[in-house]
């Protein structure tokens, strides 16, 4: 069965741009419409990872092939932050969760009492900010998995992140991370023999999984910055004054793609020692 495992849809709530994160949401995408070309691309579960947000289940409940997830913005005990894919949480479990964000451990905890899938999502990008070598050590030590193909991603910040999975037996997990309908079931995770949503979700925890589909380029890059924008100017027509601005998205994608070559090669082979795993599912 596939699954793409990180779709965004409007619930994602406002970018994390300076000056953009008043006017410009993260996903333009309804969630009925990306349900829709999810199945259209040939994907036999739907899940939707949303920042810190499960809203899209109202309109997606009674689809039988949906299960809910989400995408929680966590705090390290260094201070800096990550994205941990949550997958197949009840409703309950999305309090809990965003309870105990700001405490990476206490949420690792929960998860594990509760069974929870949990991975680090583009371990590779410095989309969240900082990292530090503790980071990684937690995350090699506690998280049950790893983003190790993520389609907005680099091909090259992806195999590092399929590296670290099977350096530190990781389950390595698939996703679009799409913000626009273009992008999403482009990239996804397949767990073979599974039949079911309980199948998928186990054979996800005992690591019977494999990721396949794109990374992300350059041209995907942009082609998904200028979608969001033409979306922005729909839902707010006064921002067509500033047009403008779309001729300078290939300069600020490229400044982008330099920065995230960048981080991902420096922390390329972090941590730096072998580290006991003391994960159990």
């Amino acid at each position: 069965m596939r699954c793409d495992l990180h779709v965004h849809t409007v619930h994602s709530g406002m970018c994390t741009v300076p000056v953009l994160s008043r006017v410009c949401r993260e996903s333009y995408n309804e969630p009925r419409a990306l349900y829709y070309a999810l199945k259209q691309r040939g994907m036999d579960l739907v899940t939707v990872t949303d920042h810190d947000s499960i809203d899209a289940v109202e309109e997606l409940r009674h689809f039988p092939d949906f299960f809910l997830s989400e995408e929680v913005t966590c705090t390290m005990p260094s201070g800096t932050e990550m994205h941990a894919g949550v997958y197949g949480i009840r409703e309950g479990d999305h309090t809990e969760l965003q309870r105990r964000r700001t405490d990476v451990e206490s949420l690792l905890a929960y998860a594990a009492e509760n069974r929870l899938f949990v991975t680090v999502n583009h371990l590779y990008s410095s989309l969240t900010g900082k990292r530090t070598e503790d980071d990684f050590a937690i995350f090699a030590r506690r998280f049950h998995g790893v983003e190790t193909l993520n389609g907005q991603i680099l091909k090259g910040a992806n195999q590092m992140a399929a590296d670290f999975a099977a350096r530190f037996a990781k389950a390595a997990i698939g996703g679009s991370d799409a913000h626009t309908l273009a992008s999403a079931g482009r990239t996804f995770t397949d767990v073979s023999g599974a039949a079911s949503i309980e199948d998928y979700l186990t054979g996800l925890r005992r690591g019977n999984c494999s990721p396949s589909g794109e990374s992300g380029d350059l041209l995907r890059l942009n082609n998904a910055v200028f979608h969001i924008g033409r979306s922005l100017m729909r839902e707010k027509p006064w921002m067509l004054s500033f047009g403008w601005l779309f001729a300078a998205i290939p300069a600020a994608v490229l400044a982008n793609y330099l920065k995230e070559l960048a981080f991902a090669w420096y922390w390329k082979d972090r941590p730096t020692v072998e580290l006991p795993v003391e994960v159990a599912l």
